[in-house]
C-alpha cells in the first residue's frame, strides 16, 4: 500500500522559510519521480516542482529561483525547501509519486502553508 506522509507546514511571514517533508512507503522510492503540487483554496492544483530518480528537477516559473526541490533515497523522502515566501504561496501542499514510465500519480494527504503579510 502506497503512503506519503507530508509534514512541515504551518503559518509563516512573508518572507519566511519553511521546509517540508514526504515520507514514503509502499514504493520502490528510487523509481519513482517524486514531485511538490499546491492548490490555493478557488484554485485547481498545480505543479511546483518535480525531481526524477536522477536527481533532475522542474520547477514552476512561480517558485524558481525560491524553492528547492531535493530527496534523500535512503530515507525514503522528498523535501521541499521554501525561502522568501510570498503570501501567495498559501496553499495545501501535496507530494507526489509517480513511478518512472507510468502514469498513475500517487498523492499525499496534504499539509497547509499559510503565508501572512
Amino acid at each position: 500500500q502506497v503512503q506519503l506522509v507530508e509534514s512541515g507546514g504551518t503559518l509563516v511571514q512573508a518572507g519566511g522559510s519553511l521546509r517540508l517533508s514526504c515520507a514514503a512507503s509502499g514504493i520502490r522510492f528510487s523509481f519513482n519521480v517524486m514531485g511538490w503540487y499546491r492548490q490555493a483554496p478557488g484554485k485547481q492544483r498545480e505543479l511546483v516542482a518535480t525531481i526524477g530518480s536522477g536527481g533532475n528537477t522542474n520547477y514552476a516559473d512561480s517558485v524558481k529561483g525560491r524553492f528547492t526541490i531535493s530527496r534523500d533515497n535512503a530515507k525514503n523522502t522528498v523535501y521541499l525547501q521554501m525561502n522568501s515566501l510570498k503570501p501567495e504561496d498559501t496553499a495545501v501542499y501535496y507530494c507526489s509519486a509517480r513511478r518512472v514510465g507510468a502514469t498513475v500519480i500517487n498523492w499525499g494527504q496534504g499539509t497547509q502553508v499559510t503565508v501572512s503579510s
